[in-house]
């Protein structure tokens, strides 16, 4: 069995850092607009939630290159 290459160990890092990078600029946008900065705290957890859940969507739904194809046709022929 292959080890996951260095880009698809990232992957989760990816998102999550450019989740909390949205996340943090909604926060600082609501708090300075509203000055109430336990409003811009709510707002900082539901963009964070938002960004990755959407993120994450759309990294499932890309066409597999074919690497990924040849993997998955490996793991079908030995019964994982």
């Amino acid at each position: 069995m292959t080890e996951p290459s260095r880009k698809d160990r990232f992957r989760p890092l990816e998102l999550l850092t450019l989740s909390a990078i949205v996340a943090v600029f909604v926060g600082i946008v609501v708090a300075a607009s509203t000055r109430d900065i336990g409003l811009g705290a709510v707002f900082l957890g539901i963009a964070f939630i938002v960004t990755l859940v959407t993120l994450a969507t759309l990294a499932i739904t890309g066409k597999p290159d074919d690497a990924e194809i040849m993997d998955l046709d490996d793991q079908d022929r030995k019964g994982h």
